[in-house]
């Protein structure tokens, strides 16, 4: 965990950025960020923020927890303004979250190859450029944000990524957030839906360990499902876990190399892009 995020806070979110541009152009700049979590109810979002903090033993002075509240109620402004971005220009947001290596770059490289959705992506990375240039290689947009020491995306950085992208006439906005199972998931991007994956690899015992990153989720995807006759993961107890921590999200099992699971994943991302008109 960055040294910036919720869990160690005592101020403002302090970020170093790398932006690489369209004529591979980069330059570095640092912003003060502040951030938070959610979906689409803003009042959610502000009363998660102070149950959380009431419940954490390590902030047990006011003055800290009205200092890290400020910091999440702007986030959460922002995030509000980025929501309504995505909103006008009529594109669906999604927020990838996950581990390290679970297959979100993966899934976004078989998500375009498919070829029936018009997909942008907002990549984020402690450092270098790797999964832009892959989502480029496939004939999609994308935009690189690299974070430094951070270990989360913010609704600041995604604003200013927003701004780097032709999102007008897509379909869907992926934010592909720095692979952690803690941090991300108390910050609200703007997104429309919240997206964690698990890999087969990780094991079952991750949706306990990690409670707050899958009860923030609106859909759970298991990925390398292929790899299940080789790993001892028991696929039903998981599932049975994921529901009995959030009872509202959605469950999906995926391998990349599956066409038609594949296409399950296509499917739910039309309906959900459908729904919001």
């Amino acid at each position: 965990m960055c040294k910036d995020c919720g869990c160690t806070i005592a101020g403002g979110h302090h970020h170093s950025h790398e932006h690489t541009h369209g004529d591979g152009h980069t330059h570095s700049h640092e912003h003060d960020h502040h951030g938070s979590h959610g979906h689409d109810g803003e009042h959610e979002h502000h009363h998660h923020h102070h149950e959380h903090l009431h419940q954490n033993p390590q902030l047990n002075d006011k003055k800290t927890i009205a200092v890290i509240t400020k910091i999440l109620d702007e986030n959460d402004r922002e995030a509000a303004s980025n929501r309504a971005h995505f909103n006008e220009a009529k594109v669906l947001a999604v927020n990838l979250m996950s581990s390290p290596g679970s297959g979100k770059t993966t899934l976004l490289e078989k998500t375009i190859e498919e070829g029936s959705l018009k997909i942008a992506v907002i990549e984020g990375d402690l450092e270098t450029n790797k999964d832009a240039d892959r989502i480029k290689a496939k004939g999609a947009a994308a935009y690189q944000i690299t974070t430094g020491t951070a270990c989360h995306l913010d609704a600041h950085m995604v604003h200013h990524a927003l701004h780097q992208l032709p999102i007008g006439g897509m379909d869907v906005v992926f934010i592909e957030n720095v692979g952690n199972l803690v941090c991300p998931a108390s910050y609200d991007l703007g997104a429309h839906i919240n997206v964690v994956l698990l890999s087969v690899p990780e094991g079952a015992d991750k949706i306990q360990k990690y409670p707050v990153m899958f009860k923030s989720a609106d859909i759970i995807v298991f990925t390398k499902c292929d790899l299940l006759p080789y790993f001892d993961f028991d696929m039903e107890e998981a599932k049975e876990d994921a529901r009995r921590l959030n009872p509202k999200a959605d469950i999906l099992e995926i391998s990349t190399k599956d066409e038609a699971s594949v296409k399950k994943w296509i499917s739910y991302l039309k309906l959900k892009k459908e729904l919001r008109g």
